[in-house]
């Protein structure tokens, strides 16, 4: 997630209640067709401002599926849109209804850069895999991002928690697919996500795809080629944790990387970076490749408002376009 979107979620943010969890993990009634096996789903924020009508973007662009974010606690076991709207009623529900309408899908992504983090504020695995669920059983959903950021990787108690609560929902939901998302470096993930994946490859936790954020790198010139050492770096890690191949690592891993202007002074993100990430992607047929965000997908009218606008001159949804593409 993009620091800029901080100050927007933190005003946004307000306390919510306790989730009462059972000692068991009850799945959805019923699911959907699967998700194809490589997606897009670029993030959707719809917490403030102006978000981009999704259906108008399917329509224009041919994308399919969206990653709508954050799911984050108020304090306490409980998910809700930035810790403070509920999951049934609001904004993202009926966006929802109306990108499935269309022929679409979505993605639940948890977590984000700022608010409480429910791999936190939930304090056993088992009460964070009743959180994860239910979100999956409010919106029958096919797949969920972890999106890990701040704060929710730096106690070793707290990983281990996610990969053992991320076990319990996968034993529950079989065909869930699950993305896990970090913020990384040039060379690969951060020393806490490589202990992370470890963590995860000796719990043989079925990860559908480990996505690094491919942005705010201190390279603001070079983004398509650093983006792609980045990605190598991460492959080499979660070979190295499952005793993969590096035909079959690759398709293990993804790319979440901004459009336009980034969150580091003086880079950007261009149209072209985003082809050369395509052409990556397309042939190591990464899990995913995605980015933040559909919200920015466009050029500013009135200067810079990095929240809403790409920073860059652009016709309306010239990245999102880029990244419909890939299939896998």
């Amino acid at each position: 997630m993009s620091r800029f979107l901080m100050r927007r979620a933190l005003v946004a943010f307000t306390a919510a209640g306790a989730l009462c969890a059972s000692s068991t993990v009850a799945a959805p009634a019923a699911q959907a067709a699967t998700l194809p096996v490589g997606i897009n789903a670029p993030y959707l924020y719809l917490g403030w401002g102006h978000p981009q009508n999704p259906v108008r973007v399917m329509k224009a662009t041919g994308i399919k599926q969206f990653t709508l974010s954050f799911i984050t606690s108020g304090g306490t076991c409980n998910p809700k849109w930035d810790g403070s709207r509920p999951l049934r009623g609001g904004a993202e529900e009926k966006a929802i209804k109306n990108i499935r309408a269309a022929g679409g899908d979505v993605v639940a992504s948890f977590g984000g850069w700022s608010g409480n983090k429910l791999g936190i504020s939930c304090t056993t695995p088992t009460a964070l895999a009743h959180a994860y669920q239910k979100v999956i059983n409010a919106y029958r959903l096919k797949a969920i991002d972890i999106n890990i950021e701040h704060t929710e990787d730096d106690k070793p108690v707290v990983r281990q928690r996610i990969v053992d609560a991320l076990k319990k929902v996968k034993a529950a939901n079989p065909s869930l697919k699950v993305y896990i998302t970090f913020s990384g470096r040039s060379d690969g993930p951060v020393l806490t996500i490589r202990d992370l994946i470890k963590r995860a490859g000796a719990a043989r936790l079925p990860v559908t795809g480990w996505n690094i954020m491919a942005f705010n790198f201190a390279t603001p010139n070079t983004m398509g080629t650093t983006t792609m050492k980045s990605a190598d770096g991460l492959k080499n890690a979660v070979a190295a944790a499952y005793g993969l191949k590096s035909d079959a690592a690759y398709r293990h891993i993804g790319i979440s990387t901004m459009n336009g202007k980034t969150d580091m002074k003086g880079q950007t993100i261009s149209v072209r970076n985003f082809r050369t990430m395509l052409g990556y992607a397309q042939r190591h047929h990464l899990a995913r490749f995605t980015f933040w965000s559909v919200n920015r997908d466009r050029s500013c009218t009135r200067g810079l408002d990095a929240d809403s606008c790409s920073g860059v001159k652009q016709a309306q949804y010239d990245y999102t376009k880029v990244v419909a593409r890939y299939h896998g």
